[in-house]
């Protein structure tokens, strides 16, 4: 660990990058689900929301194989075997007729895509630490928010003058350009002396270590709670905006406006975390958080939808506690992981995307004619991250003393 205490701008997009292909695979594809599920024969248009919700599936079993392998053979080389798994992946998607073996295509795209999105955090704590890490981290995430702001935009393009296929393409040009500047440009991070070598119990060891840190372990439960609720959003969006509210034309204008809403909480949190600290930060906005579900769900407890104007405003309020938590949570998760950051990384990843896909599909399943339970999942998640939230810090508390 170098311990880096500067800002390098080639370093920060190329780490973004790294990330940014996981919100175009998804992001992307959101005005295109209709038509996938028309041309692939889907009856209940609530299974589109498996387009989405999957490819997280994947993204949470992958990270458990290539987080380990790189603490062994370091980061470089299994980023690029995630990156061919991706593009073999998006091949499969292009090419099926079957609905059945598009979600297969889309889990093994999220195995894939666990290597760049996990190594890139593992990437970053091996050069930074404390508060300028979640510094790092609050940046990496700022660039990676910008993908949301255009990639419905785009993906509604390609299926105007192509077709759905055509988003797919896109991705596998992206990640090559990617793979390529990563090729040339990184180098590893994690040197020989300091890799662990590859044996039968590494993942279990490895899988102890994480289990001693009470504060990565809590962290991590709170970045599930806070992950899984926000997935219910992007796998809903379209049917809410276009469905409920009829908004098909706006609907990528809509998503890109609320993900700038992240996207600024994110450059906020990236100035401020060294000054207030990445505990704090992440502490207040968890209240945020939870008071802006409630508030909503008080208000229009009786599930008929406001207007799409007030709709907007508690999502980009909601949206901006949001910016303020997933830097900041990942970064207090990692913070006593230094020594098996692949490792770390991969179990932190592991274990909020698989709790977080349950979380998305059941309150998914009653986002039919209202946006209520949407809120009330916010609600209700939010809530308990915020008891976890306290027991830490009473923990941490105690512990120093």
């Amino acid at each position: 660990m170098q311990n880096k205490n500067t800002f390098e701008f080639e370093f920060v997009a190329l780490m973004a990058s790294l990330m940014s292909i996981v919100a175009l695979s998804i992001d992307a594809l959101l005005p295109a689900l209709p038509e996938i599920g028309h041309d692939l024969g889907v009856v209940n248009l609530n299974n589109n929301q498996l387009l989405i919700t999957m490819i997280f599936l994947g993204i949470g079993l992958g990270q458990l194989l290539f987080g380990p392998l790189s603490d062994s053979f370091g980061r470089k080389p299994i980023v690029f075997i995630g990156f061919g798994v991706f593009i073999i992946a998006s091949i499969i998607c292009i090419t099926t007729k079957s609905f059945e073996m598009m979600i297969f295509g889309r889990i093994l795209q999220g195995i894939g895509l666990a290597s760049p999105r996990t190594l890139c955090i593992a990437i970053v704590r091996d050069l930074y630490s404390g508060d300028y890490m979640a510094k790092i981290v609050s940046i990496v995430v700022m660039v990676f928010i910008l993908v949301p702001v255009i990639a419905p935009t785009l993906g509604q393009f390609l299926i105007n003058y192509y077709t759905w296929e055509s988003i797919f393409y896109v991705n596998i040009i992206y990640s090559t350009l990617v793979m390529i500047w990563f090729w040339y440009r990184q180098k590893e991070s994690l040197p020989k002396e300091k890799r662990i070598p590859l044996s039968s119990h590494l993942f279990i060891d490895g899988t102890r270590e994480f289990l001693k840190y009470k504060d990565a372990i809590g962290f991590t439960l709170i970045s599930g709670f806070i992950t899984g609720s926000f997935m219910v959003y992007l796998s809903t969006s379209q049917q809410i905006f276009e469905e409920q509210y009829n908004l098909a034309e706006m609907f990528p204008y809509i998503f890109a406006s609320l993900a700038i809403s992240i996207g600024l909480a994110t450059y906020l949190n990236s100035v401020f975390v060294v000054k207030f600290g990445m505990m704090n930060m992440a502490y207040y906005s968890t209240i945020g958080y939870c008071a802006v579900s409630i508030l909503y769900v008080i208000l229009f407890w009786s599930g008929t939808n406001p207007s799409i104007y007030v709709l907007i405003t508690f999502f980009a309020l909601q949206f901006f506690a949001v910016g303020f938590l997933f830097g900041n949570l990942r970064a207090l998760a990692m913070q006593p992981l230094g020594h098996i950051a692949g490792i770390g990384a991969a179990l932190n990843g592991f274990a909020s995307t698989i709790l977080a896909v349950p979380v998305a599909n059941y309150i998914g399943g009653f986002v039919k004619t209202s946006v209520l339970p949407l809120f009330i999942g916010f609600s209700v998640f939010g809530s308990l991250s915020l008891l976890v939230f306290i027991l830490l810090k009473r923990h941490l508390k105690l512990a120093s003393n």
